[in-house]
C-alpha cells in the first residue's frame, strides 16, 4: 500500500461517508477500493476503529488544508 494510496483512502471515506478515518482504517479503505474489481458481487465487511480526529492535523498538513 503506498502513501497516496492511503491518502486517497482517507479523503475518499471522509467525502463520502462524512467519517474523518483514523490512518489505520485508510489503509483498509485504500485496499478495498483498489481491490473492488476482484471483489465485484461480493459483500465486504470493514471495521472502523481508532479516532481519526488525532490524524486531521497530520492530514491537513499532506493535503495543504484541501480535505
Amino acid at each position: 500500500m503506498t502513501d497516496e494510496e492511503v491518502i486517497a483512502g482517507f479523503q475518499l471515506m471522509a467525502r463520502s461517508e462524512g467519517i474523518i478515518p483514523a490512518l489505520e482504517c485508510a489503509h483498509a479503505v485504500a485496499w478495498i477500493s483498489r481491490e473492488a474489481p476482484k471483489m465485484q458481487g461480493k459483500i465486504v465487511l470493514m471495521n472502523l476503529s481508532g479516532r481519526g480526529d488525532k490524524d486531521v492535523g497530520q492530514m491537513m498538513d499532506i493535503l495543504d488544508g484541501k480535505l
